[in-house]
């Protein structure tokens, strides 16, 4: 579904390395977790895959189902099927979160061109897919994200994910923030939305995440780039003994 072949990025701005070499295949239907020490490269990875501005890509390459996504547009990837669930979802006031939605999703099936959908369908699904979250039909009617705890703005997110049915999804550190039944929810809504033709890519840096949404592979990721990979097992080992012990060892 999502491969990354040694690629290679920057800061734009600053002629900073951050990204040195990742390589990283996630299967179609697959959970892969990456877990690094602050500063490791996680999140850039997760900004330059999604096509956030500022970052350069210097070498190596990006495919979604086999499609060049670096070329790509953010809008484009989106259309393609690239999710990114924010680490910190950002307020949009004056925006209803229905309407929002219903943009969102309309762009991308004209995107592919497919039919949009109308109102009465919109919020039939919407209300389905609420209700299997365990959202509250009152976040539906309110502005995106203003006001909402960071657990709402999380599962929100999910929402949005369900609504979008991207084939690939990234979560950029999903539960930060989170106390531990914020959380439960959270891991809740993703595993709903585990199927076989969609990949997950978790950054996280805790083991009390993956707990919740099991991971099929873990990988460790260190000074830009992976430098190990292993089943569930991986994680809790750093849960036990930290970064350094392994880092050395990889060393």
């Amino acid at each position: 579904m999502l491969e990354i072949k040694n690629l290679h990025a920057q800061l734009e701005e600053e002629d900073k390395k951050i990204l040195k070499g990742v390589e990283l295949t996630v299967e179609a239907g697959k959970v892969h977790a990456i877990m690094g020490p602050n500063g490791s490269g996680k999140s850039t990875l997760s900004y330059v895959l999604s096509g956030r501005d500022g970052y350069e890509v210097t070498e190596g390459s990006a495919t979604l189902a086999g499609d060049d996504i670096l070329e790509m547009e953010p809008e484009e990837r989106a259309a393609a099927g690239l999710f990114l669930a924010f680490q910190y979802p950002v307020e949009i006031p004056g925006v209803g979160n229905m309407t929002f939605l219903r943009t969102a999703v309309n762009a991308q099936r004209k995107a592919r061109g497919e039919e949009e959908m109308n109102a009465a369908d919109f919020l039939k699904v919407i209300r389905e897919k609420a209700k299997s979250l365990k959202i509250d039909a009152d976040m539906l009617k309110r502005p995106v994200n203003v006001g909402f705890s960071g657990g709402e703005k999380k599962r929100n997110e999910i929402l949005q994910m369900a609504m979008l049915e991207p084939k690939m999804c990234i979560l950029d550190e999903t539960d930060s923030g989170l106390d531990v039944d914020a959380m439960k929810l959270v891991a809740e809504g993703v595993n709903a939305l585990r199927n076989e033709g969609r990949g997950f890519l978790v950054i996280t840096h805790y083991q009390r995440l993956l707990d919740h949404i099991k991971p099929d592979v873990v990988h460790i990721m260190a000074n830009g780039k992976i430098v190990k990979s292993g089943g569930p097992e991986l994680a809790l080992e750093v849960e036990n003994n930290g970064y350094a012990g392994l880092l050395e060892e990889v060393a």
